[in-house]
């Protein structure tokens, strides 16, 4: 029968709610007529005025106040101020031509009586209506899982509602930390201490925990986390105070856990200060806009509010991305950024002139690079012109045009690399390092790790497998790597950046360094799977090693040499790092520059080594 209602045109539904109005006002009109003359009423004479009365007032005002646009089975507060209001309208009015009319038979205090009867006859007909056409308990019996809301504080509540409007999820309870709410409830819902959780999700078969925390602490829920990861329930999380500031929750804003909470440490805090520097005001060039490093670093630096902010990248549609991204950043912000989306390669140098020339960037972040391990190693020639000579061309353009500052993105597989693309930035790196002495522009890199829900990250690969069923790959059960977000890295490279003086190397200190496997596990128990492996056969998800990948690592590194160099931001050093001069390492970019373009895989390597210290046979110079 509900479906039925629910199918009906928009018009019948309109016109039926108006007709039961209607007999509403006339049935509170005779409650009202019968309790103010203590007599069974049979309207007579000038009674018959206030029956035709009360609908004629109150139709017009309602219309006016979209009462009849309402979807009753989302009903709310909002729904129930409004329909006050219009009574209360309609009751002055009604009030005011009893007084002036004076028709006999019909007593004043009828004009407050009648809209009484009338707000509980409405008001209790739209609450009807809202719980038989949601059918809540038919929802719980039919929903897709048991849920339990961590948090019975306002984001709790929202999700509450939420919940009752998706008919998704049967809510079976909050958890909370605040003593003077356990043993309560909300709206009938009880609140349950954090040590009762094993037990409620035993006992009442929950399949899902919702974390609705969003002021909570990184400290606070990485707790919360570390003792929720045994229980065999999937955990999601709601996003931050910022995307609630709507004051609405909806079911589509689960999702799953934050890269920070698999991280398992709180991100690094930016020093606004460094951040805005350089930036304000002036013109700005991003190579590889579209990645996701580059991409994240035009978030950060629009905003700054530069003059102009470049986007270069050869990949069209990772151009367009972006550049339609931040193109609503700066409407919402009202930030006054002229953005220029510029196709095209680091590879080709007169492009790169071209750019140079009729923008003159004041400050050059170089993002574009061929990252990934395996796929550089299958093509090193291709590695070697994008990720070395790519460099080369874009500083060499930025000196000509007069920049000020180029920021290059490096990556802890640029110490003592094993494979070809972190020897190909060790040597970007050399470049940088032999042009800076003596240049007017100023050369630094930024070396990090690796990078959470980048596109080479092991995030998005472990989330598909799981949603895929398994099993997860990890190449190797002891291989570790240090990791950050993606905002992170962003503003670690402005940050840096900004304290440069020429040909510095910084780094960050990304504290503990984590065993890839212990992620995986992480995530499958998060997700409330079980690992399955001899021990445990019943188990959901398998987590198969793969072996180590051609030029894979066990353990990464972040520094060449010993003793970094505390800088001004307590998270960021500075390295010491041998290197060559421009006349020691010309020679060797020039066999290296015919090896790639003849795809002579033993010239490249035989370079590398000699020129990169810890790649196969090292023999460093300088």
């Amino acid at each position: 029968m509900q479906s039925r209602v629910l199918d009906w045109p928009l018009t019948v539904k309109q016109l039926v709610v108006l007709s039961l109005d209607m007999v509403l006002a006339v049935v509170a009109t005779w409650v009202a007529f019968t309790l103010r003359l203590d007599v069974v009423n049979f309207p007579s004479g000038a009674q018959w005025w206030v029956y035709l009365l009360a609908p004629t007032l109150f139709i017009p005002i309602f219309i006016k106040f979209g009462l009849y646009r309402a979807i009753f089975r989302y009903t709310g507060l909002a729904a129930l101020l409004a329909t006050g209001m219009a009574v209360l309208i309609y009751g002055c009015l009604l009030t005011t031509i009893l007084v002036w009319q004076k028709w006999p038979g019909v007593p004043r205090g009828l004009g407050v009586l009648q809209p009484l009867v009338f707000l509980f006859l409405v008001g209790g007909s739209r609450a009807l209506a809202r719980f038989w056409l949601a059918d809540l308990s038919q929802a719980r019996s039919n929903c897709e899982g048991r849920l339990l809301i961590y948090g019975a504080g306002t984001a709790g509540v929202q999700t509450m509602v939420a919940l009752h409007m998706s008919q998704q999820y049967a809510l079976l309870g909050f958890v909370d930390d605040d003593v003077s709410k356990v043993g309560r409830s909300v709206n009938g819902i009880p609140v349950f201490a954090p040590d009762e959780v094993p037990h409620v999700v035993e006992r009442q078969c929950v399949t899902d925990i919702l974390l609705a925390m969003p002021s909570a602490t990184r400290e606070r829920r990485n707790a919360i986390l570390e003792g929720l990861r045994p229980l065999p329930v999937h955990i999601r999380t709601l996003p931050g105070l910022a995307d609630l500031a709507s004051g609405r929750v909806t079911v589509q804003d689960f999702h799953e856990l934050d890269v920070e909470d698999l991280l398992g440490r709180a991100p690094v805090p930016p020093d606004t200060s460094l951040l805005a520097r350089d930036l304000a005001g002036q013109v700005v060039l991003v190579t590889g806009a579209g990645g996701s490093i580059g991409s994240e670093l035009t978030r950060q630096i629009v905003l700054q509010r530069p003059r102009q902010l470049l986007l270069l990248d050869h990949n069209e549609f990772g151009l367009y991305s972006i550049h339609q991204e931040l193109q609503g950043i700066c409407a919402i912000k009202k930030l006054d950024v002229e953005l220029i989306p510029l196709l095209g390669s680091v590879t080709n140098p007169s492009r790169l002139a071209d750019v140079f020339g009729a923008y003159q960037p004041a400050t050059v972040y170089h993002a574009a690079a061929y990252k990934h391990v395996p796929m550089v190693e299958c093509n090193p020639g291709e590695g070697i012109l994008n990720n070395v000579f790519g460099t080369l061309n874009t500083a060499r353009a930025a000196v000509a045009s007069g920049a000020r500052r180029f920021v290059l993105i490096s990556t802890d597989k640029a110490v003592r690399p094993t494979n070809v693309m972190g020897a190909s930035k060790r040597m970007a790196e050399l470049v940088l390092q032999a042009l800076a002495p003596g240049c007017a522009t100023c050369f630094t890199m930024v070396r990090f790790g690796n990078v959470l829900d980048s596109s080479g990250s092991v995030v998005p690969l472990f989330r598909r497998q799981l949603s895929e069923g398994g099993p997860l790959t990890v190449t190797h059960a002891e291989v570790t790597r240090y990791f950050m977000t993606i905002p992170e890295a962003a503003q670690l490279v402005l940050q840096a950046g900004a304290m440069a003086d020429g040909g510095d190397v910084f780094v960050l200190d990304m504290g503990q360094p984590v065993k890839i496997m212990g992620l995986a596990l992480r995530m499958v128990q998060l997700s409330g799977l079980k690992v399955r492996d001899a021990a445990h056969p019943d188990g959901d998800i398998e987590i198969a090693i793969t072996g180590l990948r051609p030029g894979e690592k066990l353990y990464e590194e972040l520094l060449i040499g010993d003793n970094p160099e505390p800088t001004s931001h307590a998270r960021i050093m500075k390295a010491h790092e041998a290197c060559l001069t421009w006349d020691a390492l010309q020679p060797h970019l020039q066999a290296l520059r015919l090896g790639a373009e003849q795809a002579d895989i033993v010239v490249i390597k035989s370079v590398l080594q000699t020129c990169v210290h810890g790649y196969g046979e090292t023999r460093l110079l300088g």
